[in-house]
């Protein structure tokens, strides 16, 4: 019994796979969607950076803020 629960799953999951690389076998050229954000027009358009690209805006900004509060008045 374990042993068809174990096949089934591998059949299942390998399915999976084919159905959802369905374009990407057998078109050619074709290519998996891109996940990265700034590949995506619309993410870019809203503002919305990746968290590593990110992290070297965030780090200038507090910064600027530190210096700002650092500077006597």
């Amino acid at each position: 019994m374990p042993m068809k629960v174990i096949l089934l799953s591998i059949a299942i999951v390998g399915v999976c796979v084919l159905l959802l690389g369905v374009k990407v076998f057998f078109v050619p050229g074709a290519r998996f969607p891109s996940g990265h954000i700034h590949d995506h027009a619309a993410l870019r358009g809203r503002g919305i950076t990746c968290a590593s690209s990110g992290s070297e805006k965030a780090e200038k900004t507090k910064q600027t803020h530190n210096n700002h509060q650092n500077t006597p008045s």
